[in-house]
């Protein structure tokens, strides 16, 4: 492991002395908000990022959340079968509950949920304008969730001259996908409204070897109407108001699981399951503007209400919500910037059952950019009702030596994951099972150390060595009766990369990541956690009206069990896959786009016993007024 990351060290370093001579300080002016709650250079940033922009999305045509981050480096991706499947996200072999996910600053994980994660199968991607990736602990800015990084979302505002965008597409696996936005700004009033239809008819998501002798695969329906808006409105100079809010109504039709009485084998269900997702997300903010202290207050609600109808084993519904309080001050002092916040928060369930936790946390950073050197301290303090207080930090330094275009950077800190509600609160006694009110939080220490390289106006590249130790984690105990704090972890790895721009039209980006996630009880591999990821993209405007893209998507062997689990660690082989997009622009007004959706037609199952799609072709126009 360190080996690799000494390897990848040494010859980023030569590189930039054999082109020391072209080396320009780091020029990049592009901001990040999430790594520092404040804008912040990208520059002055230690902790490693990886920044999604509305570009980039509209380029590759991508559709929804799954497609944004299965690329970016450190994460695994993993969704049961085709679009709207459910999608848990892996990020430096942290678990899937691992991760804090932001859409405008609002919490957007599920208190009904499990063990409390995100799906990212049912987030569209029309009117994302942003999204930034956070790798390693920032639980001293974010708290509980944030063990393993933060996904932090923007969507859309309305800027400028109104302007409206409609949008039609249809391809494989009788896909249709419809959407149209308006946005605009008139003296202090800033509005944008987005309306996306995605309907996906036919995902032949089970494995044909999986099926009972004459039983007739049935291909999973998906459908998702999302309806979004951001508003603002500038009361003064140095006061204005916003809101946004997010409403999500999906549909989905699956192959379940069904039982053998007798022998308790699985095997897919000849009869589907419906499954209806409806989201709601929400928040106003009240922004002044002082020029030396800017202050934020923010309010904000979410609810996931589920209806999962299993012919199999009944209904299985679910609801919970989130109401959000907070407040945000940042101070200018000379040479830095202090940060300081407060936040209250009360998670609920309200089916299958009543239970909710309170917690209220304050937070402080300080952030500093003096010549060469920049970086970042926090510390945040999370008192729970019902396990008390946790107290997490950070510090992030970065130098930057501008003769020879070489960043430093490394990162440690500290992280925990609340046990969910149901972990604490719901009981199974018809399986022996009860929940355990005592548990107690998952808890981390993690670092990094790395550095980036300018190589002239064109070429960069980087490198970085993590290294996370996972304490407390939630299992089931011995005899299966309960969930106990027993677990231990240590993931590490490194994550490298080359960006080389060669011409003004064309861009090419190659990403690397090893990964080492271990389970330091049993000494086994962690489940759905590759040691090897790799991924290139190339992006071409051929002509002024002609733009072309070329993603390639390499995932290592990895360890999963089986659909039921009933073996509980098998080998998955690995997989590529190759994306391609072009679109053409006919007038001012009217574009034409396509793309190809595995293009090698790659076989693959991820995870095991769920097919992922095969070659898919699509097309569609795009018009603005």
């Amino acid at each position: 492991m360190l080996k690799a990351f000494l390897w990848s060290s040494v010859a980023v370093a030569a590189f930039g002395s054999a082109l020391a001579a072209q080396a320009q300080d780091f020029d990049d002016e592009s901001v990040i908000v999430s790594a520092t709650r404040v804008p912040t250079p990208q520059a002055e940033i230690a902790s490693s990022n990886t920044v999604i922009t509305a570009a980039d999305i509209e380029t590759r045509q991508l559709q929804d959340m799954p497609d944004i981050l299965r690329n970016v480096p450190g994460l695994n991706v993993v969704q049961t079968g085709g679009p709207g499947g459910q999608t848990s996200l892996f990020m430096r072999g942290t678990n899937a509950n691992h991760t804090k996910v932001l859409l405008d600053g609002i919490d957007i994980s599920d208190p009904s949920n499990p063990n409390g994660s995100v799906d990212f199968g049912k987030l569209l991607a029309g009117d994302i304008a942003r999204v930034e990736v956070l790798r390693g602990p920032q639980s001293g800015l974010y708290g509980s969730d944030a063990l393993g990084g933060v996904v932090s979302i923007t969507t859309k505002s309305g800027e400028g001259p109104a302007k409206l965008d409609a949008s039609i597409e249809g391809g494989s696996f009788d896909t249709f996908n419809e959407s149209a936005s308006v946005g605009g700004s008139d003296g202090g009033l800033h509005v944008f409204a987005d309306l996306q239809h995605d309907t996906v008819g036919a995902s032949p998501v089970t494995p044909l070897g999986l099926l009972l002798p004459g039983e007739k695969r049935n291909d999973d329906f998906y459908d998702n109407l999302t309806a979004s808006t951001r508003l603002g409105y500038d009361i003064t100079d140095d006061l204005d108001l916003g809101f946004t809010g997010r409403y999500s109504d999906s549909r989905s039709r699956i192959t379940g699981d069904a039982f053998d009485p007798v022998t308790f084998a699985s095997y897919p269900s000849p009869d589907q399951t419906r499954i209806d997702v409806l989201q709601y997300e929400s928040r106003a903010t009240a922004h002044l503007k002082t020029g030396r202290f800017d202050q934020t207050l923010g309010v904000a609600y979410g609810s996931t209400v589920t209806e999962d109808l299993d012919p199999d084993n009944g209904p299985l519904p679910s609801s919970g919500d989130r109401v959000k309080l907070d407040w945000q001050g940042d101070l200018a002092l000379d040479g830095a910037t202090l940060v300081l916040g407060a936040e209250t928060a009360r998670d609920a369930i309200h089916v299958p059952l009543l239970a909710g936790i309170t917690t209220n946390a304050g937070y402080g950073e300080v952030q500093t950019a003096w010549g060469p050197f920049a970086g970042s301290v926090s510390l945040r303090d999370d008192s729970n009702s019902r396990f008390g207080n946790k107290l997490t930090w950070r510090v992030a330094p970065v130098w930057t030596i501008a003769d020879t275009g070489t960043r430093l950077k490394a990162s440690i800190g500290t992280g925990f994951k609340a046990p969910s509600l149901e972990q604490l609160y719901q009981d199974f006694p018809a399986y022996g099972f009860f929940a355990n009110p005592d548990l107690k939080p998952e808890t981390s220490i993690g670092y990094d150390i790395g550095m980036d390289q300018r190589l002239g106006a064109a070429l960069s590249a980087g490198t970085t060595w993590f290294h996370n130790d996972i304490h407390n984690l939630i299992s089931n105990n011995a005899d299966f009766t309960t969930d106990i704090n027993l677990g231990k972890a240590v993931t590490q790895g490194v994550e490298s990369y080359v960006a080389y721009q060669p011409l003004a039209v064309l861009s090419l980006r190659a990403d690397y990541t090893y990964t080492d996630a271990t389970d330091e009880t049993t000494h086994l591999e962690l489940i759905r956690r590759p040691r090897n990821k790799a991924s290139l993209d190339a992006g071409w405007q051929a002509m002024p009206d002609v733009s072309l893209d070329m993603t390639l998507l390499y995932v290592g062997p990895q360890i999963d069990g089986n659909r039921d689990f009933s073996i509980s660690r098998l080998k998955m082989p690995g997989y590529t896959l190759v994306n391609l997009a072009a679109s053409y622009r006919l007038t001012g007004q009217l574009t034409l786009f396509g793309r190809i959706e595995n293009a090698l037609d790659t076989k693959y199952q991820n995870p095991d016993g769920f097919l992922r799609p095969g070659i898919g072709v699509f097309g569609g126009i795009k018009a603005g007024l």
